[in-house]
Formats: C-alpha cells, sequence, structure tokens
C-alpha cells in the first residue's frame, strides 16, 4: 500500500487527526498553504471525484462543514477556501480523494477560486448544457 491517505487511515502514518469515524478521517495537511489547512478523505481509496458512492460524499462534505465550523471558531478564520483537484491535469497529487480546507484571513495575499485558470473564460453553452441534462435524467424515465 503507497497511499499515503490509506496508510494515515490505518494507523500506519502520523497524522494530526482532527476527526476520524468509519468512513471520514480530516487532518490537517503536512504541507499547509495556511495555519489550519486541513484534508478530510474518505477512508476507502478513492481515486477520483466522480467514483465516490453517494453515501460517501454526503458524509465527505458534512464532515468538511463541521471541521470548518471548528476550524473556523479555533483560528477565528474570515473565510475558506474549499477545493478539490480531481485528477492529474486539476493538480491532484496523491491519486485518492480529498478536500482542502484552507482557512482564509483579510490580507493573507490569496486569491479566488477563480485564479486558478485566470485567463480561460469559457463561455455558456446552452447545447452542452442541454446534453449533461439529459445524462442526469435516470434510465427509464
Amino acid at each position: 500500500m503507497s497511499c499515503p491517505f490509506c496508510r494515515i487511515a490505518k494507523g500506519d502514518l502520523s497524522a494530526h487527526i482532527l476527526y476520524a469515524d468509519e468512513l471520514i478521517l480530516a487532518f490537517l495537511d503536512a504541507s499547509p498553504m495556511a495555519p489550519g489547512h486541513t484534508l478530510v478523505i474518505p477512508r476507502a481509496h478513492i481515486e477520483r471525484f466522480t467514483a465516490l458512492p453517494e453515501e460517501i460524499a454526503g458524509k465527505l462534505f458534512a464532515t468538511a462543514v463541521r471541521v470548518g465550523k471548528a476550524l473556523q471558531e479555533a483560528l477565528a478564520a474570515h473565510g475558506f477556501t474549499v477545493g478539490l483537484n480531481d485528477g492529474r491535469v486539476a493538480g491532484q497529487g496523491i491519486p485518492h480523494v480529498h478536500l482542502h480546507l484552507v482557512p482564509r484571513f483579510f490580507g493573507d495575499g490569496g486569491g479566488s477560486l477563480h485564479s486558478v485558470l485566470p485567463s480561460c473564460r469559457a463561455r455558456i453553452d446552452p447545447e452542452l448544457a442541454a446534453r449533461i441534462r439529459g445524462l442526469l435524467i435516470p434510465q427509464g424515465s
């Protein structure tokens, strides 16, 4: 098992655990971008966001809200950047789904999520919206 997040989840690699239950784990990032930078992960090795079972996805985000509230109170953070890099092209360094909670403070010099692709301004595409809606319609409906 080479996945460091799986090793943390099994207790084989140390981390500063903030929250743990049977499905989800939250711990301080080993290379924090800000004080309290936290990762929230499923215990199960799931590489991609779209592969998350809905019950785990719901628990992942519910845990992120709960941990975020505690971080905000502990740090007096003014806000958060919440991010999930999905796939190598998006900058996912460890192929295990992980949600970043990055506490933000006025004057910290950070940008918005829109700064990820600052020069890319796609246009709204009604045909694409229709194609996606068609994929979301349950089979047999």
